[in-house]
């Protein structure tokens, strides 16, 4: 599976969630979109470098061909040489094992940006013949309340343009809000040269996002596509994904979880926790309420009384000073109430802060990364990070090698010594201090490799406290939970039980 994003950005590791959303990163390291995260939940495939490519990735690429002089003097355009740079990298992902290539162009047809692309498309489907590739339309037919209405010229017009430049639809995929009744889906057929059969609907579902390939599937989109591509057509084996989806629906209880965010008022800016804590919930066969707290309104104090209302707390990661008060106050709380916590990334950074300034009595402990000045560097930045000078693409990235601590809480969700999981960020717990913690009752249950990075704390004398310096959100699935997301929800059901 591969993204193609038209806008000019290298990759979206230097946007700003409220641009972009989250920035989902791979196995192999890669700061990617975050579509590539719904990718790999919805099919349990990984990821990779190749997934994910920009117009600011594709130029960059072809420039530095150009001052190579690998083109021979020639002119450098748009078409062939852009056109054709972007052919190539939808044709690497052929290799051994691969029957299908599935390339999501991003952005809306008609956008300028996004003309070199839609036309490379064109060129494959002349090049490879029409049989073996086929074009599917994601369209919006907005509907009026007003009217009582939808309308489908915006769909007649995104169709036109592709006509245009050679692109016919094989099918239509509409979302929408409210049914189409199959005179509008007649009227899309006949206006936008598509089958009345290849106009599936894809109205808003009612309780998860997970219901949609079996709202799809029912329609026969599966078929339609093994049609045109000559392949067998055996039946659909969604017996495991529908009873997932059974298990959100008709859940048997539910719970309340807060998440501490700095974005907290921005659904993409944490995709893949809110995702990663719902499946945590499925694992349990319970509903999870998610109470997003703008962690600067604990600073304010206006939240604290929000903290009391939910059975277990987890701070997400992030970078730069906003909210990080309020995120180490929540972890405290947390800390003293013996409310289940998961950390992630900063929330790791800012446990350790919390602890040491509250547990051991380290006036003024900080991050570095926020006080340059502290007293207490108990986070610094890391040794391979201090001479780098360009932002973009050059955090510890991607998946690294955890060892686990036997009999600790880490162990008991993965139930092995050596895990691998995913990393995004410059600043490491300081081991000069983690003598003094560890006498007050901080526990490391998870080292990298070598020893030398903290991966994994908990508290000793606490419920369920666990951080992560790793991004373990990345790696969960629906049908797969992930163990410390499970286990975080498992025990924050078991604080609600018990009544206070």
């Amino acid at each position: 599976m591969q993204k193609l994003d038209p806008y000019l950005n290298i990759d979206p590791g230097t946007m700003s969630p409220y641009q972009h959303g989250e920035v989902f990163v791979t196995e192999d390291g890669a700061e990617t979109d975050l579509d590539l995260g719904h990718y790999e939940r919805f099919t349990g495939l990984e990821m990779s470098r190749k997934s994910n490519y920009t117009s600011g990735r594709i130029y960059w690429e072809v420039l530095e061909k150009e001052r190579r002089g690998d083109y021979l003097g020639t002119t450098v355009q748009m078409i062939p040489h852009i056109t054709d740079e972007i052919k190539a990298k939808i044709r690497q992902l052929d290799d051994d094992g691969v029957d299908v290539v599935i390339c999501e162009i991003g952005g809306t047809v008609g956008d300028i940006e996004g003309l070199t692309f839609l036309e490379a498309i064109r060129q494959i489907g002349l090049e490879e013949g029409r049989e073996n590739v086929m074009y599917i339309h994601l369209t919006y037919v907005p509907y009026i309340k007003a009217a009582g209405e939808v309308k489908t010229k915006p769909t007649q017009q995104s169709v036109a343009k592709l006509r245009e430049i050679g692109i016919l639809p094989d099918a239509l995929i509409c979302r929408t809000e409210v049914d189409l009744s199959d005179d509008v889906r007649k009227k899309l057929s006949l206006f936008c040269n598509v089958p009345h059969h290849a106009v599936m609907v894809e109205q808003d579902v009612n309780h998860t996002i997970y219901e949609v390939p079996v709202v799809l599937s029912e329609q026969g989109l599966d078929d339609l596509i093994l049609v045109h591509f000559r392949l067998a057509r055996p039946s659909a084996h969604l017996e495991a994904w529908q009873a997932m989806v059974n298990n959100v629906i008709q859940p048997e209880g539910s719970v309340r979880i807060g998440v501490i965010g700095k974005y907290a008022e921005l659904q993409d800016a944490y995709k893949s926790i809110f995702e990663a804590i719902h499946h945590g919930g499925v694992a349990h066969r319970h509903r999870v309420e998610i109470v997003k707290i703008p962690a600067e309104e604990i600073e304010d104090g206006k939240g604290l009384d929000r903290l009391t209302n939910v059975s277990g707390l987890l701070v997400p990661g992030g970078f730069g000073n906003r909210g990080v008060e309020g995120k180490i106050r929540a972890i405290q709380s947390a800390r003293e109430e013996g409310t289940p916590f998961l950390g992630i990334c900063l929330g790791l950074q800012c446990a350790v802060i919390e602890f040491a300034r509250h547990a051991v009595g380290l006036d003024g402990a900080h991050s570095t990364e926020i006080d340059s000045s502290t007293p207490h560097p108990v986070v610094c930045l890391m040794e391979e990070q201090e001479d780098l000078a360009d932002m973009g693409g050059t955090m510890h990235l991607g998946a690294h090698t955890c060892f686990i601590k036997p009999g600790t809480c880490a162990y008991e969700a993965y139930g092995t010594e050596r895990i691998r999981e995913r990393h995004r960020h410059r600043y490491e717990v300081n081991l000069k201090y983690l003598p003094r913690m560890e006498e007050k009752g901080l526990l490391v249950s998870g080292r990298s490799e070598d020893g030398k990075l903290v991966k994994i704390i908990e508290l000793k004398d606490h419920p369920w406290f666990v951080a992560t310096q790793f991004h373990p959100e990345f790696k969960s699935q629906p049908l797969n939970p992930h163990p410390l997301f499970k286990a975080f929800v498992g025990h924050a059901i078991e604080k609600q039980a018990v009544p206070s």
